[in-house]
């Protein structure tokens, strides 16, 4: 028998590294173990014991310089089992190219995601794991405020008790003297809302807590404020209530209202003095420019928050939506689940669930720090995922929130895990000056979202847009150049280059190919 014909590139190249050079003793005391691991690697059907062996007796040779050889083994011996270790593989992997390759490429990618797996749990903790803190906050709020059980555990109650001025909040945050005085300031023009749930996820000795930014408004706002710009979509409501910008697509602004208003609100001139429920005229005229243009296709309920909308509004306008034939997918943009995720109830569940199985329903939300996922949270997420067919995230990049790899990427592998996906960062809009402070260049952006390519899940990767007249991506390009039919393509996460040969032009564009190069001339 040829072995050498039975060798690929890989394992000859491992042979050739362990075995070239001299002998010489064995004085660091590698022989007893390799004896032991090779009667292991010779009677057993184990794969992994054949390479725990080679990969004992590279470290030695590198370490000691010692050959295998010198340890009992001889080349002949390690080819036969380099052959019997592809042999039992399922796929046919090389020796080689597990010992060499696989193993090499594996320490890369462990070394390049340590130093993450070490910072993410003390510089973006999840809510599940605070969330012995977070009972106690809440505990300690619920008394502060005189709520009973049954008052926090609905969603009218956290919606009775939430915290909209300085001294509500003075009396359950130890903020200073300084900073209640410039949360007074921004309320004379700005509206604040906290629910005593979204409040307890804060924790209060940290100035910078993330969940403290998005939700207690600093001078900023008003300092920042300068010239004001029309309202977010003054210039492109063709109709009452309706949004815009694409020939198949519609949003229906369908109420002001949220339970909390977030420091870096978009819509933060929609939100007004008071919550508001809208006339019934208002959405017949929404729905009637819906019915009129066949072109739609797909629609977005939001506001404010669609989920703060009354079950019967909720149902009625799906349903209206369900029986136009041209609209085939409808969303609900909502961030209550993380505010306030006492309101998905059953009844909730069965309005989505009800919809959904007439055309598909997405759940759009909004987090922005693995802060806000906790257990309770999370529940909320499983049981609106088993009632809808994809609930979908849209961050937004923040300046001290989430404008890190580790934040970021903590982020989006916490949200994964509680059933939603991933789905779009927006970088924090230029339109609204009172958050310009929020704001983080685009190149900061790119860097950590193209950071996580290569080291997380790529369907926990959302894409990273700016809103200017639509989403535009802002992916940097990672094709370099052409060079001889290949392209040069660069790896996000290492800045490696590589070749990729490229689709030879005359064939993509030779239309007699498959069975059509049978047919007579």
């Amino acid at each position: 028998m040829n072995f050498k014909e039975d060798l690929d590139e890989y394992t000859e190249e491992l042979l050739d590294f362990l075995y070239t050079g001299k002998d010489k003793e064995d004085e660091s005391g590698y022989g007893p173990a390799v004896q032991e691991m090779l009667v292991k690697a010779r009677s057993g059907s184990s794969v992994q014991d054949i390479v725990d062996l080679f990969l004992y007796l590279k470290q030695a040779r590198m370490d000691s310089g010692l050959s295998p050889h010198c340890l009992g083994l001889a080349r002949s011996d390690a080819v036969g089992l380099a052959i019997k270790h592809q042999d039992l593989d399922e796929h046919r992997v090389s020796l080689g190219g597990r010992v060499n390759q696989a193993a090499s490429i594996v320490q890369q990618a462990g070394d390049r995601i340590e130093s993450y797996l070490e910072d993410r749990d003390r510089e973006a903790p999840s809510g599940i794991m605070l969330w012995e803190r977070i009972q106690e906050n809440h505990a300690r709020i619920r008394e502060v405020l005189g709520m009973s059980m049954q008052e926090w555990n609905s969603f009218s109650g956290q919606l009775r008790y939430a915290i909209e001025s300085p001294r509500t909040l003075e009396s359950i945050l130890n903020l200073p003297a300084g900073a209640l005085e410039e949360v007074g300031r921004v309320t004379k023009d700005y509206r604040m809302r906290l629910t005593p749930y979204y409040a307890g996820l804060i924790m209060p000795e940290s100035l910078d807590d993330p969940v403290l930014l998005q939700s207690v408004p600093t001078g900023e706002m008003v300092d920042n404020a300068g010239v004001e710009m029309p309202p977010v979509a003054a210039d492109h409501s063709p109709a009452r209530l309706i949004d815009q910008f694409y020939p198949r697509v519609v949003t229906i602004k369908a109420t002001n209202m949220c339970a909390m208003y977030c420091t870096h609100c978009l819509r933060i001139a929609h939100i007004g003095k008071k919550d508001r429920i809208y006339p019934e005229q208002a959405y017949a005229e929404a729905l009637d420019y819906i019915r009129r243009d066949r072109r739609i296709r797909d629609v977005l309920i939001t506001g404010g928050d669609a989920f703060m909308l009354p079950d019967k509004v909720l149902r009625y306008m799906l349903s209206e939506l369900d029986g136009l034939e041209h609209v085939r997918i409808k969303r609900l943009g909502t961030r209550i689940p993380v505010t306030t995720p006492q309101r998905v109830d059953q009844e909730l569940l069965d309005i989505l669930e009800e919809s959904n199985d007439k055309k598909p329903v997405r759940v759009v939300t909004q987090i922005n720090t693995a802060q806000e996922i906790t257990p309770v949270s999370r529940e909320a997420f499983r049981r609106i995922s088993k009632a809808v067919s994809a609930v979908l995230n849209q961050a937004v990049l923040l300046k001290g929130i989430n404008d890190s790899f580790v934040k970021m990427a903590h982020l989006c592998e916490t949200i994964q895990e509680a059933y939603v996906r991933p789905y779009y960062i927006f970088n924090c809009s230029y339109r609204n000056p009172q958050f310009s402070h929020l704001r983080v260049p685009v190149e900061k952006g790119r860097d950590i979202v193209e950071g996580m390519y290569g080291n997380i899940s790529g369907d926990a990767i959302p894409r990273y847009i700016a809103t200017a007249g639509g989403k535009i991506p802002l992916h940097r390009s990672n094709v370099l150049d052409r060079e001889q039919g290949d392209i040069i393509l660069q790896k996000p996460w290492s800045g490696e280059q590589v070749r990729y040969p490229d689709a030879d032009p005359e064939v993509y564009s030779d239309s007699r190919w498959g069975l059509k190069r049978y047919e007579a001339n």
